[in-house]
């Protein structure tokens, strides 16, 4: 995959199956992951050179990113700005 523009590939870090007194959290339950690695980025748009890179972990919105499932495994597509910080 190769993102065009501003756009960044994420893989969504896996989320918690157990809460942290060991009792087992239902797939209903469970929080939508807010961090990944980056995966892929795109060159930039009107000449600005993009801040993350390749292997980079990073914190996203909640809501951030379109979702893509692409050989099996789970994706999100988003803009740079929707990249809150890099850890």
């Amino acid at each position: 995959m190769k993102p065009i523009n501003d756009r960044v590939v994420v893989q969504p870090a896996k989320a918690v199956e157990k809460s942290a007194g060991g009792i087992i959290i239902p797939d209903t339950a469970k929080e939508k992951p807010s961090q990944g690695k980056v995966i892929a980025v795109g060159p930039g748009k009107d000449g600005v050179a993009m801040t993350v890179k390749k292997g980079d972990k990073v914190l996203y919105g909640k809501y951030a990113g379109q979702e893509l499932a692409h050989e099996g495994k789970e994706y999100l597509i988003m803009r740079e700005d929707d990249i809150l910080i890099i850890l």
